[in-house]
């Protein structure tokens, strides 16, 4: 089995090189498997690039990819397409999901044949979360009802920032996603699969809050919003049940 990690970034040059090392330091000691780590930038314009190949020339398990459009959708699409490990996933660069559940992925993959995909979740009940503040707690919490109440998700969260998959059902979803290329990308990967009956394993994380992080909290609820209407009428168009 081997396992290949995705790092989707954008003008991460204060975050790149840390989450790249420590990521490699925990795989070298800590992994029985092969592993692969590749960066995929979308559209930097600070010194990411840089950095990126500095780490792809250090590491002969690290791959830099560059694109030029921007986005996590299209980042997380274009490895998949990339890919030849049995299992490939994406982690936050901030690494606010604790690394040693990569070992843990791996455990539940290799040990349990029928489970597809894995979605680490910080809201289960077993779950901890450090440092979550208190208007990312709301507008995250806002989004899950939301995300229940339409579409019925089973899942207790959407967007932690660490999922892997098995390679085959990852190229049937991205087969059956749309070409978005923001962060809802990642929800609606996550609804196909449970609307395709995928076998999804939920497991909680210990996840810590970056306080450094780039994203546009109020821009991404809007992104949301939208993208959830759009969902629900190609849902409707296809059908309420899938054969």
């Amino acid at each position: 089995m081997e396992i290949n990690i995705l790092f989707p970034v954008l003008n991460e040059h204060l975050r790149l090189e840390r989450g790249i090392r420590r990521t490699m330091e925990y795989c070298r000691k800590n992994m029985t498997v092969p592993h692969h780590l590749t960066i995929l930038d979308n559209g930097s314009d600070d010194n990411t690039p840089e950095i990126g190949r500095k780490l792809a020339a250090e590491y002969a398990e690290v791959e830099y990819v560059r694109l030029d459009e921007r986005g996590v959708g299209i980042a997380f699409r274009k490895g998949v397409e990339l890919n030849t490990a049995e299992i490939v996933g994406y982690m936050d660069i901030d690494l606010s999901t604790d690394i040693h559940y990569l070992n843990e992925t791996i455990r539940i993959f290799r040990d349990n044949p029928a489970i597809q995909y894995v979605n680490a979740s910080r809201f289960s009940n077993r779950s901890h979360t450090t440092g979550r503040k208190w208007y990312r707690q709301i507008t995250s919490r806002g989004l899950l009802i939301l995300l229940k109440g339409i579409f019925h998700m089973k899942a207790t969260d959407a967007i932690c920032g660490f999922t892997f998959v098995r390679k085959e059902t990852a190229l049937q979803l991205v087969q059956e996603c749309s070409n978005d290329n923001g962060w809802f990308y990642m929800i609606e990967f996550l609804l196909r699969a449970e609307r395709d009956h995928v076998n999804i394993l939920d497991m909680p994380v210990e996840w810590t809050e970056d306080y450094d992080t780039t994203v546009n909290v109020w821009k991404t609820i809007k992104n949301y919003i939208r993208n959830i209407v759009r969902l629900k009428k190609a849902f409707l168009t296809e059908g309420t049940t899938k054969h």
